[in-house]
Formats: C-alpha cells, sequence, structure tokens
C-alpha cells in the first residue's frame, strides 16, 4: 500500500509558477499511474492532470491545458506538477493521487490512494 504526501503549495501572485511534488512511499510507485486533483472551497474535487505509469502519456484538463506539465522520476518515487501562468481561480487545494496499475483517467473513482493535499493561493 502506497502512502502520498504533497508538498511545494503555497502563497504566489497571479502569473506566477509553483511546482507540486508529491513523494510516495510503501509501494512499486512504477506500478501506479498518478494523477493531481484539486478542490477549491465550495465546489466538486475535479481532475486537473494525470500520467501513466512509464510517463509517457499525460493528460490534462482543458482549463490547465498548456500551462500546467505533469512528470514524474520513478527513481526518486515522486510526482510533480508544474503551474505556469498561475490565475485566481487555480486556488485550491491539490491532491496527488495513486491508480495501481492504471492509466492516468480523469475519473477521481479510479484512484485508491490519496495525499492529504497542499494549499495553492493566488492573489490577483
Amino acid at each position: 500500500q502506497v502512502q502520498l504526501a504533497e508538498s511545494g503549495g503555497g502563497l504566489v501572485q497571479a502569473g506566477g509558477s509553483l511546482r507540486l511534488s508529491c513523494a510516495a512511499s510503501g509501494g512499486t510507485f512504477s506500478r501506479y499511474a498518478m494523477g493531481w486533483f484539486r478542490q477549491a472551497p465550495g465546489k466538486e474535487r475535479e481532475f486537473v492532470a494525470g500520467i501513466s505509469r512509464s510517463g509517457s502519456s499525460t493528460y490534462y484538463a482543458d482549463s490547465v491545458k498548456g500551462r500546467f506539465t505533469i512528470s514524474r522520476d520513478n527513481a526518486k518515487n515522486t510526482v510533480y506538477l508544474q503551474m505556469n501562468s498561475l490565475k485566481p481561480e487555480d486556488t485550491a487545494i491539490y491532491y496527488c493521487a495513486g491508480d495501481l496499475f492504471g492509466s492516468g483517467s480523469s475519473q477521481s473513482r479510479q484512484y485508491e490512494y490519496w495525499g492529504q493535499g497542499t494549499q495553492v493561493t493566488v492573489s490577483s
């Protein structure tokens, strides 16, 4: 069973950048497709980006395409989310999630393991 821990959140001005990291432990990381989701106050959790087990395939929500990049380093058991050109509407708690033998689905119900989340706040 894998444990996930996000880091890298914080407060940034609109137009700025942040890089989130999610460190995995307790499992064979390369067996898990990984996803990033976010939840803003009063809203449902939504898909942000997903990456296949090898990292060869990536998927993005339309709202972040061209601004965010998901990547992974299986040797370091870590998945990243590089966020550029941030907007106030990107403000949310960001969660990483793991899907054993998955493909990087946009469906949260596919993911068995979740981190505790990291807060990202973008000021205007």
